[in-house]
């Protein structure tokens, strides 16, 4: 019988908590930046509830592919930053449980997860996509809320300003109202002026109604035919009760949803391939049509082809001969025989239709462009249907072996490292996108960019957290560095209580003479500074370094059982001889020659290996004057050193 073993339920317990929690905390986060965005379209409409609630359910929807990864990148830095912590990890390796089986049922759980991220791309995203644009779209084209304030003209009500000194809040009466009719435009405006008025909606919420008291008409007649420009007579109205109509629908009208349909956000992968495939076939008919064409036309009064027949009455269009000419025709003569008036009505005569000629090939240009942009849209989507999945995978393995190797739980440091990641994600996989989309590389490039870029990283960090490396230890880093640039290291030796072998003084100044003949060799090998050439082609043979890093060691370590305090203070003023790869960085030929060859290249290599170098020389220098104190520290008696 198949059972579930309690490592893997006990995985599963710690994860799925977390996962939930991060992916609507994530989700939450997207949809206020959604809020914020479209936050001016909302407000003042007088929307319902209803309708906004289901705006952010389908803007919802549509925020998954977002919120989906960085929850999973989140929840997996803290639910294995969390075992790491409690030393849970540490438990398991210790019981013979490996970082990878561990992470087994979460491996098969985001397999599934990627899975549905696919499915839910395909069927469910474009539905939801399609209905939240078209919600959108017909809250842009409903008109505001009516609120007419006060002191200000309020032009919301289209084709016409109102303006009203003072509102009652308690009856509704509007006082001294000033309104101006311009539909049929500034020129020909209808004033009305009123001492009060009231203002309501009729009950189809389809005109708004206006009760006017004690007031003025002034309305222009300048469109009345028959009447001068300088005389431009108006009627005036006195009036004690007039009521005006104006058109002002306040309903919120649905849009259809079939030509959002239509576009790239309302297909599945079917529909997309299917358009795709369409428009190619349109592109390349037209193409056929225009090349048709292109080569039918004449140019400088020669045809491109000719039609042909054939004895047996067939016939086609072939290519034309070329023309042969006794001599180079000479274009200035035509103008030298000629007046000014005609060289310039040729000239003119050319330059339109060669306007004419570009004017056409730009329209049917822009023809094909907007055809391929269609093209490279409906591509991008279908090639997201695919990417979320495998963007919900790589940040798995990035967050799982990354918060093993951190071991902090809680939501502080993952919080922090998962933001600082799904930026850098955000940042290359939008880069990749607009690239894409304006056709600068290729679609499976631009859209795949930001998966080629983290994957490695989610490799090198599972490699890592497999064998326990220290990817974030600072002494590391800096020992390496130290290593490379050769940062001094200092010795640091004290006097032993228990000596278990006695230093030999012969023994220990033969080692030392040996040591300081060994330095003066090398100087003699290398006595001057290296040239650019020199330096990259022989250097410093660090085999001879080792060795006498080898020596020195040697010594020290013998001489470090002495008894003396002032033996051990003087073998503290020996240096620590390095290794570094800056004495001779061209160890193979073929680098050496290319860094000669480019020279500029190796330049800045090549003045701080003279430096370093200069540095080794003075370290040799100063373990030969050490030396011979040491000598002279080493035949005085005992008792005169005490």
């Amino acid at each position: 019988m198949f059972r579930i073993k309690r490592l893997y339920t006990f995985m599963l317990q710690s994860f799925l908590p977390l996962f939930l929690m991060t992916f609507f905390i994530c989700l939450f986060i997207v949809l206020m930046q959604f809020l914020w965005r479209y936050i001016d379209d909302l407000v003042g409409k007088g929307l319902e509830m209803s309708v906004i609630g289901e705006l952010f359910f389908y803007a919802a929807l549509t925020m998954v592919p977002l919120a989906l990864p960085l929850a999973i990148l989140l929840a997996s830095l803290m639910t294995f930053g969390n075992l790491g912590e409690r030393f849970e990890l540490t438990a398991m390796k210790a019981s013979g449980v490996s970082l990878v089986k561990a992470m087994r049922p979460l491996i098969v759980l985001m397999v599934f997860v990627a899975v549905g991220a696919f499915f839910f791309q395909n069927n469910v995203l474009p539905i939801a996509q399609t209905k939240m644009w078209t919600l959108l779209y017909s809250m842009r084209q409903k008109s505001p809320e009516l609120d007419i304030p006060e002191g200000v003209f309020y032009d919301q009500i289209p084709g016409f300003n109102l303006y009203v000194a003072k509102k009652d809040s308690e009856t509704g009466v509007l006082h001294d109202l000033l309104i101006y009719n311009v539909e049929r435009g500034t020129d020909n405006a209808t004033i009305i002026y009123a001492d009060s008025g009231k203002m309501s909606m009729t009950d189809d919420k389809g005109h708004l109604f206006l009760q006017l008291w004690q007031g003025e008409q002034f309305e222009n007649l300048k469109e009345q035919g028959g009447i001068s420009t300088h005389n431009v007579p108006y009627r005036r109205e006195s009036f004690n009760d007039k009521e005006v109509m104006i058109a002002f629908d306040a309903n919120f009208n649905r849009m259809d949803e079939s030509g959002m349909r239509n576009q790239y956000v309302g297909k599945n992968i079917s529909e997309l391939q299917a358009t795709i495939d369409s428009v190619n076939l349109r592109i390349d008919s037209v193409g056929s049509i225009y090349a048709e064409a292109l080569k039918r036309n004449t140019f400088l009064g020669l045809p491109y082809q000719e039609y042909e027949k054939n004895p047996d009455g067939t016939g086609g269009f072939v290519r034309s001969k070329p023309v042969d000419l006794s001599a180079p025709l000479d274009i200035d003569s035509i103008f030298k025989g000629g007046n000014p008036a005609f060289a310039k009505s040729v000239i003119n005569q050319g330059l339109s239709k060669a306007r004419r000629v570009r004017s056409d090939y730009d329209y049917k240009a822009e023809f094909v462009y907007q055809d391929k942009y269609t093209i490279r849209r409906h591509a991008i989507e279908l090639m997201k249907k695919f990417t979320l999945s495998a963007a919900c995978l790589v940040f798995f393995f990035i967050g799982a072996p990354l918060g093993a190797i951190i071991r902090k739980g809680g939501l502080g440091t993952p919080l922090v490292i998962s933001v600082i990641l799904f930026i850098f994600y955000y940042i290359i996989d939008n880069t990749g996108y607009k690239m894409a989309r304006d056709g600068k590389i290729a679609i499976w490039e631009g859209l795949w960019l930001s998966t080629f870029v983290l994957l490695p990283m989610g490799i090198f960090f599972t490699y890592k957290a497999v064998n326990d490396s220290a990817v974030f230890n600072s002494d590391a880093y800096a020992n390496f560095f130290r290593k490379l640039f050769g940062k001094g290291e200092t010795r640091k030796l004290e006097v032993k209580e228990v000596v278990m072998d006695e230093v030999d003084r012969n023994v220990a100044i033969a080692g030392i003479e040996q040591l300081s003949e060994n330095c003066r060799a090398f100087f003699a090998k290398y006595p001057k500074r290296q040239g650019y050439v020199e330096y990259w082609t022989v250097g410093y043979d660090r085999r001879e370094l080792h060795a006498l890093r080898a020596e020195l060691e040697h010594i020290v370590d013998y001489m470090s059982n002495d008894r003396h305090r002032i033996i051990i203070l003087k073998l503290m003023e020996l240096p620590v001889l390095k290794s570094l790869w800056f004495y001779h960085p061209g160890t193979a030929p073929w680098l050496s020659w290319t860094f000669v060859a480019l020279f500029p290249v190796g330049l800045p290599l090549y003045m701080w290996g003279i430096h370093v170098q200069k540095k080794l020389r003075e370290e040799l220098e100063r373990i030969i004057t050490t030396d011979k104190e040491l000598i002279t520290l080493l035949k005085v008696n005992t008792e005169d050193i005490n």
